[in-house]
């Protein structure tokens, strides 16, 4: 019976791939959408990178939607270790001279480039996922090389919280101002500058603390029960 129900998901999954192949245009471009983003996403946004503009304010309900999904996955794993009967403290073996060094010299490099990965979203490739996840790096570093560090945990929650929160504020924010959600209603300066996109950077900013914080706090539950 398993085989029979396998063979027609995968007829019809065929079925489905073959009929989207058949309507590709190949050699022909005739995507309206791509074209409206490519001739118009600077003017309307102030983001000289496209790809920037189409996932945080043509399409900020899918970047909303991945935020919410990395919130529950920390949940989730957060609720799993909270059933894991936690062992005796044992003795660490001492970290090598290459991550002692490296946590203590190297961290404050690590934040900053993090940093800079998401203040600079809107220009150049990057975000506030990829900044946020260089900025986790740097935590992990820590606690491979630096065993006594750990973080404040309040602290990273409180972080984590303000960073979700001014998303949704700056969201709502352009709801009543422009009739839809994220909509981009700060001045776009001039394109290619800092200080140009409008409400782009300052979501990157939110959205860079808040996986940063995310992650590490990941990172310091599944350190803790190793």
């Amino acid at each position: 019976m398993r085989k029979i129900i396998a063979i027609i998901l995968l007829f019809i999954l065929s079925f489905a791939v073959l009929s989207s192949i058949s309507k590709i245009p190949f050699g022909i471009s005739k995507t309206k959408v791509g074209k409206y983003y490519i001739n118009n996403g600077i003017e309307q946004t102030g983001a000289v990178n496209i790809v920037t503009s189409v996932v945080l304010n043509y399409r900020g309900m899918d970047t909303l939607g991945e935020v919410t999904v990395l919130f529950i996955g920390a949940i989730g794993l957060m609720a799993i270790l909270s059933t894991i009967t936690r062992k005796t403290e044992k003795k660490l073996t001492p970290s090598s001279s290459i991550l002692s060094t490296g946590c203590k010299f190297l961290f404050p490099f690590i934040l900053l480039f993090g940093s800079y990965i998401f203040l600079n979203g809107h220009l150049s490739p990057g975000g506030g996922f990829q900044g946020g996840a260089i900025i986790a790096s740097a935590f992990l570093l820590k606690y491979l090389g630096c065993y006594e560090k750990r973080i404040n945990e309040k602290k990273f929650k409180v972080a984590e919280s303000l960073g979700g929160l001014v998303f949704i504020l700056i969201g709502i924010s352009g709801l009543i101002a422009g009739g839809y959600f994220l909509f981009n209603f700060l001045p776009k300066g001039t394109a290619g500058t800092l200080l140009s996109g409008g409400i782009i950077p300052i979501i990157y900013i939110a959205i860079g603390f808040k996986v940063g914080a995310e992650i590490s706090g990941i990172i310091d539950n599944l350190m803790e029960e190793s």
